[in-house]
């Protein structure tokens, strides 16, 4: 218990700090929202006008900051986070960022657990077999293309399968636009289809990390006591393997994973820019862009949670685990 309170008062400090900077960044980036208007608009709308609209959509920079900051503290809590004021202005926040979430949740989510579960595997089954043709093969080739930029993977992608192929596999969007959103089978086929390049970019730039690390840990835990008793008692070497090796080895991974499953909100920016697809990357670039603050701000707000409960819940699997965690806690 006292662990968990421990790391629960340590969850609502960082988030009230990351709030804190997410409230103050945007208003030290350079251009404000009347000029982005401004721009937008060709100077057809007066600034007294644009501020006017700001002000009704509830931005107001001639307010006291400190009032700006408690009511911005109240409104995150609160959900109630406003109204964009970017491309799709007088839309609700929290509207835009719920048409987003699912595409990105999953994209990016599907493939960051797949990408975690096979190089885990792979990682596993090279570090036990140290030497061999799979552990002489694999982890080279994949450390190579976790090196590689994502965008470039996207763009050969895109080339080798798309392009020169004369679209046998889509390379924008989420999903074929002549079609009615729906579950039939055309619609569902259209989004599977239109996933297939962005997810293989994902997995084949991020499973190399996991294979390695994976490996890395599975060599050193087998020179521990507990691996050489397993095998004094005559287990099988499938127990050891995955009861006595794995199940160790894996501890420091669970949270790198849990930070990537943190991350998985934010999307993939330079992917989803890339094939256009329409996540939470895509909008906070676009929000940025466009200097929206609200959308910004709910968006940073989002990922700061999505991390620290990430964190949070991989340093309760890590006491469930691992029994010296326990003792510690």
């Amino acid at each position: 218990m006292r662990f968990l309170l421990r790391r629960l008062g340590f969850f609502l400090l960082t988030l009230w700090a990351a709030l804190t900077l997410n409230f103050f960044i945007p208003r030290f980036m350079p251009g404000s929202p009347v000029t982005a208007l401004h721009d937008r608009t060709r100077g057809k709308v007066s600034p007294a006008a644009l501020q006017q609209m700001l002000t009704s959509f509830g931005f107001k920079p001639h307010q006291n900051i400190v009032v700006q900051y408690l009511d911005y503290l109240g409104n995150m809590v609160t959900g109630n986070w406003g109204l964009s004021i970017g491309q799709t202005l007088g839309e609700p926040v929290t509207r835009i960022i719920g048409q987003a979430l699912p595409w990105t949740l999953g994209l990016v989510g599907v493939t960051t657990i797949l990408a975690f579960g096979l190089g885990t595997m792979i990682g596993t089954i090279s570090g036990w077999k140290r030497g061999g043709r799979l552990d002489a093969i694999l982890p080279p080739v994949f450390v190579v293309t976790s090196a590689l930029p994502y965008f470039w993977v996207a763009l050969l992608l895109i080339l080798g399968f798309s392009v020169s192929t004369d679209g046998f596999l889509p390379s924008d969007f989420n999903y074929d636009n002549t079609l009615v959103p729906g579950w039939s089978p055309g619609f569902v086929g259209s989004v599977l289809s239109h996933a297939i390049l962005p997810a293989a970019t994902l997995l084949i730039t991020s499973i190399g990390g996991w294979i390695l690390t994976m490996r890395n840990n599975m060599i050193t835990t087998l020179a521990e006591d507990y691996v050489r008793m397993g095998r004094a008692k005559g287990l099988s070497n499938r127990k050891v393997m995955y009861g006595y090796a794995a199940r160790n080895a894996i501890l420091p991974n669970l949270s790198g994973f849990a930070m990537s499953l943190g991350f998985v909100i934010s999307g993939a920016i330079l992917i989803e820019y890339v094939f256009n697809y329409p996540g939470l990357g895509y909008l906070l670039y676009n929000s940025v862009q466009n200097v929206d603050y609200p959308l910004m701000q709910a968006l940073f707000m989002l990922f700061t949670v999505a991390v620290l409960a990430a964190v949070l819940i991989c340093d309760l699997a890590t006491v469930w685990l691992d029994p010296r965690a326990r003792a510690k806690g």
